[in-house]
């Protein structure tokens, strides 16, 4: 039988809200780090042809100014798409148990609730969304693409 190499790709897109307010800190060296977590539900029909609703719990680290941007713009219950890369650690808790976890390390996260409106004379208008990246030089005009019209219809 052939070798066969598998392609490297590491890429997920998930969209939920977030479970309680992210967790803003800074390393050693200074470097901004935040840590939340996301709840993505699934609507299916089961076998008796009823509606379902299954909850999945992601969490998600976001770095540097894109954990700033976190930091500032979200709270708990936010609306947010996360794109990214899966990755795992493993650390030894305070009563010595290896853990680890697996987690998205985020690379955009798109901001979906709209920003309340500030009063004149306070930098203006809303905003009614926000792309927030690891890399700020590059920006994508929109997740929007990635989303059905019903779920279009909900962030307007």
């Amino acid at each position: 039988m052939a070798d066969l190499k598998m392609p490297e790709i590491n890429y997920v897109i998930v969209a939920g809200n977030l479970t309680k307010d992210p967790i803003f800190r800074q390393t050693t060296n200074s470097t901004p780090v935040v840590n939340f977590s996301i709840a993505s539900n699934r609507k299916y029909k089961d076998s008796s042809n009823q509606w379902q609703e299954d909850v999945c719990y992601v969490g998600i680290v976001a770095w540097n100014k894109l954990a700033e941007s976190c930091r500032d713009r979200l709270k708990k219950g936010s609306a947010v798409l996360v794109d990214g890369e899966l990755q795992s650690r493993s650390w030894k808790s305070d009563d010595g148990h290896n853990r680890s976890i697996v987690e998205i390390k985020a690379r955009r996260i798109q901001f979906l609730n709209k920003r309340e409106r500030q009063p004149e004379g306070e930098n203006g208008a809303a905003h009614e969304d926000f792309i927030a990246e690891e890399d700020s030089d590059y920006t994508e005009d929109s997740f929007d693409k990635f989303l059905s019209n019903e779920e279009s219809d909900l962030i307007k």
